[in-house]
């Protein structure tokens, strides 16, 4: 018995259907870069398309999230760092995001 191949052709035609509606508008953006058209207009991109999927991808940030001043405590930020195998850093951002809160920390953490 063989086992059945997959169809000739190219991986990159291969077209997942997006799932969400954010993952459509990325895809249509991003297809809008792909689209050809007219001679002057295929020299230009589109540069808001090209944001919307750049952003929709995480790749670019523009806006920075504003830190809270909180107070977080060593403790804690040794906890994320041995228990989520976290940078010093990254455990102390995830802590300042979430009040300080340890539990809050790693249930966020958990859920992203």
């Amino acid at each position: 018995m063989s086992e059945q191949q997959p169809p000739a052709g190219d991986v990159e035609e291969e077209v997942q259907p997006a799932k969400s509606a954010e993952d459509r508008k990325a895809a249509s953006a991003l297809a809008s870069l792909d689209a050809t058209g007219d001679a002057e207009g295929s020299t230009q991109v589109d540069a808001e398309a090209a944001q919307k999927a750049i952003q929709g991808l995480g790749g670019a940030t523009t806006a920075k999230k504003e830190v809270k001043n909180v107070k977080v405590d060593a403790a804690d930020v040794s906890l994320l760092v041995d228990e989520l195998e976290l940078t010093k850093p990254k455990a102390t951002e995830l802590l300042k995001a979430n009040d300080g809160d340890a539990v809050k920390a790693m249930k966020a953490y958990l859920r992203s």
